[in-house]
């Protein structure tokens, strides 16, 4: 069983910053791969970063083209821990955000594919007033 909990949402202005937080936990579980995505209501989950174990202490990172350079994603693979910092924050932005940790090695498409993900978080709710 993996517990998946994300933190950190709220309401901020247009322009404000937020930080959210996740972290995987299981008896055996180990992440290779944790992932953020959102939910705006009527619309589909979509992918916004990822962070991809390699090999050894490499990782890549991927993000979705409407967050990229206002968004940055790190994590702590020892403490299967997982941040998103959210900068510069559009009303377009409001949704409901998820922490999807895998512990398979998703290639750069599964990455952004939420049926690739096998275990999701409750998710946090993000409101940007405009």
């Amino acid at each position: 069983q993996v517990q998946v909990v994300e933190s950190g949402g709220g309401l901020v202005q247009a322009g404000g910053s937020l930080r959210l937080s996740c972290s995987a936990s299981g008896r055996t579980f180990s992440a290779t791969v944790m992932g953020w995505f959102r939910q705006a209501p009527g619309k589909e989950r979509e992918f916004v970063a990822a962070s991809r174990w390699r090999r050894f202490s490499v990782y890549d990172e991927d993000y979705a083209d409407s967050v990229k350079g206002r968004f940055t994603i790190s994590r702590d693979n020892a403490k299967n821990t997982v941040s998103l910092q959210m900068n510069s924050l559009k009303p377009e932005d409001t949704a409901i955000y998820y922490c999807a940790p895998s512990p398979k090695q998703l290639t750069t498409q599964e990455l952004r594919t939420p049926n690739a993900y096998d275990y999701w978080g409750q998710g946090t709710q993000v409101t940007v007033s405009s």
